[in-house]
This record gives C-alpha cells, structure tokens and sequence, in this order.
C-alpha cells in the first residue's frame, strides 16, 4: 500500500507540459528543439571614437521603445474592444476613458525626452502599429489628436507623419539594430514589428557597418554654440 501511494505521488509530480523535457530509452539518440535565433555579425566601427556615438545612441533607443510597445498595446485592446461595442455613444465614451487613461502614462514621461528620443519614439510607433503617428489618431477623438501635437509635434518640432525605414534609412536601420541585439541578450521585451522586413537580410547587405557622422556633426554644433556663447558672455 505504501508502495502504490509513493508511486501516485511520483506521477502527480510530473508536469503537465511535457513538450519542455526529453525522453531518452536505452539506445537512444538525443534530440534538443532549441528556439530559433539569428546571430548578427559583429559590428563594424570607423574608429573607437565612434563606438561612444553608437552607445549614446542606444540608451536613446532603450528610452523610447517601451513607450511605443506600451503605446501598441494600448491601441490594439482598445481597437478589440471598439469592434465588440455597436453603440455609437458607448464607443465614444469608451474611447475617452482610454485616451485619458493613456495621457496619464505619456504626457510627462515624453515631455522629458529629448528631440532625438522624441524622433526615435515617433518612428517606433509606426514599427510597432503598421501606422503612423498621424494615422493612428486620425480617427480619434479631436482632444487625443490635440494631446499629440501638444506632447510631440509642438515639443520636438516634429512630423507627426515620419516613417520607418531600416532597410533604407540609416537612423532606423541603426535603431533596429540596437532592438534586435537587445531581444537577444533579454535588454528589452521583444514586441514584433507590423511592418514588412527582413533585417537578417538588410545587416548582412551593410556588412553591420555603423554610420554615426550625423551625430558626430549634430554634437561638433552643439560644441560651437555652446562656445560662442560662452565667449560673449565673457
């Protein structure tokens, strides 16, 4: 009797899910099913210099990108529900409860960005949604359309229209690259794109070349005004 209750208890150990562990008789041979994972190439730099650009960068990337994953979910459930509400007037109030709910999340968490963090965000919302910033509140309230402008378009003096392009724009291609090696190392939650491309392909077309010049300019300005100003102060 003792036998047969230890052995019950043996089986109601066992785990349910059996797909996560192997089973090997005698004579077996072993099969491991492994996620599959793509491994990038090595990033090429012009200089050492560099590598301090692409880094300042990617701390840009890491700001932002939660807030347009979170910005693609909020849109998608809210999306979903609006498909199950026939009333016009409970759509209505249902979209002003989650457009309220959502600027409690961004308003000031995007007002502290800087232009480039508002520029990569504003990208990220078209990787993330399939649709622009612009597209994305066309259809909305005239309230969420003016949170926008106000928070964004106004703040950073910038298109609420702008796209995103890795396989041809160097910023983007930059900013995947930061994404796609921060999925694989766990650094960020992965959230799939709703746009078409292939990025395996489009890195190993750049043979993993990093271009930053346009940062290594923007901050060679920043430098000069800074210096001109500080010379007619004195």
């Amino acid at each position: 009797m003792a036998s047969f209750s230890q052995k019950k208890e043996e089986l109601d150990s066992l785990p349910n899910n059996y797909d996560d562990y192997i089973f090997v008789k005698p004579g077996d041979s072993i099969t491991i099913k492994l996620n599959e994972i793509t491994l990038f190439p090595k990033h090429k730099f012009k200089s050492r210099k560099d590598i301090r650009y692409y880094i300042w960068f990617r701390k840009k990337v890491f700001k932002a990108y939660p807030y347009a994953k979170l910005a693609s979910e909020r849109l998608d459930s809210l999306n979903v529900r609006l498909n199950k509400i026939d009333s016009k007037s409970k759509r209505k109030k249902y979209t002003k409860l989650v457009q309220k709910y959502i600027e409690g999340e961004f308003t000031d968490q995007i007002k502290k960005m800087t232009r480039t963090e508002g520029r990569i965000l504003i990208k990220l919302i078209h990787r993330q949604t399939g649709k622009t910033a612009f597209q994305n509140i066309q259809n909305l309230r005239s309230g969420w359309k003016a949170f926008w402008y106000n928070t964004t378009a106004n703040v950073f003096k910038l298109s609420l229209k702008t796209e995103y392009h890795p396989e041809f724009e160097n910023e983007d291609f930059l900013i995947e690259d930061v994404l796609q090696r921060a999925f694989q190392n766990d650094k960020l939650q992965k959230q799939d794109s709703k746009l078409n491309f292939d990025f395996s392909k489009i890195i190993f077309e750049r043979k993993a070349e990093i271009d930053v010049e346009i940062y290594k300019e923007m901050f060679a300005k920043m430098r000069k005004n800074r210096k001109s100003i500080k010379q007619k102060k004195e």
